[in-house]
């Protein structure tokens, strides 16, 4: 593991997209993780926003984020299908391979299992042709599907190469899902492991999920659940993941403070991070030679 594998998402930090591009590089950071608005917003227009992106020489880790696709029927199906192609198509001009969407809070959508593993199947179908694959993940408040195992079973059920898992540890801590899960999951349809922590124990409510995750999510190594989210790093490390982490970090006192503030504390939270995981892919370093007619150094 090393630190070119982790990314951070833009919503953390304030200002114009060029700045947190130009803030995220200087920090040491080789990737970044894109909001829709990211692009819709920029007063350039799309094209200038994709034109910044580029010109960054950052990594798009992915780009977010689809609510509320999966069990709507009837027009809302069809508005939402809408929606799907015109995000895949941003995805496509950004040269990003990855769109995330997370399972749905919309009180009109089914619990039906067969229909929301109908519908991943059809937002993997309309992804291919856009060379664009789907992580799919559990919100802690989702209506149906908030703990990630369901979200994981759906994705097997639904068996489409470009559909995959997205984990983030904040859905995960917020549940209180039993991270022993993990091991039921296969990495390699594991797609991309979202990061961060926050200041208290539980969030017994939707609503009290909802509003931490939305303002008051913290860098992990910062918050009160540091040995779950090392814990968790580790488990994945040892079932092989390989891919990338990002931290989604919605806080609203770090919007308020400058750019190099904040991208160095993220960075302080990767290098926790990389200590809290064997470095096994390292080479053992050979014992010292023996010194000319005596005896190794012991």
């Amino acid at each position: 593991m090393n630190a070119d594998r982790f990314g951070m998402d833009t919503i953390t930090l304030a200002g114009p997209l060029e700045a947190k591009l130009a803030a995220l590089s200087a920090a040491g950071f080789t990737q970044v993780m894109l909001s829709a608005r990211d692009i819709a917003d920029h007063p350039g227009g799309a094209s200038a926003a994709v034109a910044a992106v580029r010109a960054s020489g950052l990594r798009v880790t992915g780009f977010q984020v689809l609510r509320d696709f999966e069990g709507l029927s009837g027009n809302l199906h069809d508005y939402k299908v809408d929606i799907a192609r015109s995000m895949l198509e941003m995805c496509r001009a950004l040269g990003c391979d990855l769109l995330l969407a997370c399972s749905s809070a919309s009180a009109h959508a089914t619990g039906d299992a067969e229909a929301i593993v109908a519908d991943l199947r059809k937002l993997a179908m309309l992804a291919v042709p856009m060379g664009v694959r789907v992580a799919y993940e559990a919100l802690s408040w989702g209506r149906h599907v908030n703990q990630y195992l369901q979200s994981w079973e759906l994705v097997a059920r639904a068996d489409r190469a470009n559909l995959g898992l997205c984990l983030d540890a904040f859905h995960i801590l917020a549940a209180q899902s039993d991270l022993g899960d993990l091991e039921e999951i296969d990495p390699t349809r594991l797609f991309l492991v979202q990061l961060s922590d926050f200041m208290w124990r539980e969030t017994p409510s939707f609503e009290e999920r909802r509003e931490t995750a939305r303002h008051f999510r913290v860098f992990p190594g910062e918050g009160v659940h540091s040995a779950e989210v090392a814990g968790m790093l580790r488990a994945l490390d040892a079932m092989g993941y390989r891919g990338d982490y990002s931290f989604e970090v919605f806080n609203d006192d770090y919007v308020q403070l400058p750019l190099p503030v904040v991208t160095a504390r993220a960075m302080r939270s990767v290098r926790w991070l990389l200590g809290q995981v064997p470095r096994r892919s390292l080479p053992l370093r050979a014992p010292p030679a023996p010194a000319p007619g005596g005896r190794g150094a012991g």
